[in-house]
């Protein structure tokens, strides 16, 4: 598995203007799903060792979040002609099986990857209630094959200062997952 690293958008970036469909082919503009603190932008796959190692935790995450005024979002821009696992059918299975309470979309064309400089899977992106970034890298330490816990603390972190309208802390640390399957 390639162990990719975040590019770490530079801070204070606009939220960049989305509508997607979900899985089932639904569009969803992103931003619909900004709350009053924020919002948080994921961008995953169903195949990701990365993902896999996180997936259970992203729905506690997103109602920890909601409790905190932040809503969720996430994005999948795999090119599913050379990885069918990853297409948009098999999202709807994927969401289902998490319980995922945010919506799970799918970037065909990857221009909504490429607006985010978004680089691996997973990759975070929390934006403040004006939408403007605040956060970006991972969500914790934990990765397949260490011991580290599964608990959001960085991402979460950065989501508390957010929600009591304290500093972001600027240092963080870039996300490290399998490189996004860009087309061609």
């Amino acid at each position: 598995m390639a162990r990719t690293p975040s590019n770490m958008l530079p801070l204070g970036t606009a939220l960049p203007e989305v509508e997607l469909p979900d899985g089932a082919g639904d569009l969803c503009n992103i931003a619909a799903n900004l709350r009053t603190n924020g919002l948080l932008v994921m961008f995953i796959c169903n195949h990701c060792p990365f993902v896999l190692h996180i997936a259970d935790f992203l729905a506690p995450l997103a109602r920890q979040l909601a409790q905190q005024g932040i809503g969720c979002v996430a994005i999948s821009s795999n090119d599913v002609s050379n990885h069918p696992e990853d297409a948009p059918d098999k999202m709807v299975a994927f969401a289902a099986k998490h319980n995922f309470p945010f919506p799970y979309l799918y970037d065909e064309s990857q221009a909504v990857a490429k607006a985010f400089d978004a680089a691996c899977t997973p990759d975070f992106y929390l934006f403040d209630g004006d939408k403007k970034l605040v956060y970006r890298g991972q969500v914790d330490d934990a990765r397949p094959g260490n011991d580290a816990p599964v608990d959001g603390h960085s991402l979460l972190a950065a989501a508390h200062a957010l929600a009591q309208q304290e500093p972001v802390a600027a240092e963080q640390k870039p996300s490290l997952g399998c490189n996004i399957k860009w087309k061609g």
